[in-house]
């Protein structure tokens, strides 16, 4: 198998990392910093730098990089890549990049998958990046055809050696709607919480319940606006629903209603008993 890894970052140099595992598995790179392929060669993470004659060679090729460049990259490469290859891209939303980049594979005749991998860390760049990052982790896809069993099981066999626990197939729009509860909000809430000045002075206060919700407060902020724009509906919305309830603990409080604050917080109880087990 031949893979091409294209923006060698936190994710995309996991993924080089993790195929690269495998003595018959030769995996190509690219970035806009060549300085970053270069020392992603000398690092062993890729046998050598994603050119166009690899492209044409590639079994499967993972787009690690922003929507936007995602979209650009299809439309530019769209007349180099082989019918038999499978693209598949890596961003945090499918909805726009799914419109764009399906009809452009048709025309040329390969096949255009909106992926997500559901795994991370708080910093960026490829020398945070491991073998290790996916491994038992949840791979969402969106293909452009959902009864298409041969290309359903062609994308498991082409994702198997990253070794996610689990692959979920679902449309763009739900992905973007579940993504914006799952993964944005938590971002913008942590984000936002941290700038309390109170903050400041944790040091020697704090245990695990701050540090779970203040992790992804480190985030990559070009990255996260262009993600959370993308989705803003989506967001918005979401982000609406956590006011409100946050409202609602703020009035208990204010006017000294114990039974109700006692109310919520049971409730909010079950909802995490209901969603994700005790």
């Amino acid at each position: 198998m031949k893979v091409g890894i294209v923006g060698l970052g936190l994710i995309g140099g996991s993924l080089a990392k993790a195929y690269q595992r495998y003595d018959d598995i030769e995996v190509y790179g690219w970035d806009i910093q060549e300085s970053i392929v270069q020392f992603a060669i000398l690092a062993q993470a890729i046998d050598g730098k994603l050119s166009e004659e690899k492209m044409k060679e590639c079994d499967l090729i993972l787009l690690a990089t922003y929507p936007q460049d995602v979209i650009d990259w299809v439309t530019e490469n769209a007349n180099i890549l082989s019918s038999s290859t499978i693209v598949i891209d890596c961003s945090g939303t499918k909805q726009r990049i799914c419109d764009a980049c399906m009809p452009i594979a048709k025309q040329h005749g390969f096949t255009f998958v909106g992926g997500h991998p559901m795994a991370g860390l708080h910093q960026s760049g490829f020398k945070y990046s491991r073998e290790d990052l996916f491994d038992g982790a949840p791979m969402v896809i969106v293909p452009p055809s959902f009864d298409d069993i041969r290309l359903l099981d062609r994308i498991s066999q082409l994702l198997k050696p990253v070794k996610f626990g689990k692959i979920s197939v679902t449309t763009a729009g739900e992905h973007d709607k579940i993504i914006a509860f799952t993964s944005q909000m938590a971002h913008v809430v942590s984000n936002a919480f941290v700038k309390s000045p109170t903050a400041m002075e944790h040091e020697g206060f704090s245990a695990g319940s701050y540090k779970d919700m203040t992790r992804v407060a480190w985030l990559n902020p070009d990255m996260w606006t262009e993600l959370f724009f993308e989705n803003k509906e989506a967001l918005t919305k979401e982000i609406d629903i956590f006011i409100a309830n946050l409202m609602k603990y703020r009035d208990a409080l204010s006017e000294g209603q114990e039974e109700e604050m006692r109310a919520l917080l049971e409730e909010g109880k079950e909802c995490k008993r209901k969603v994700d087990g005790p």
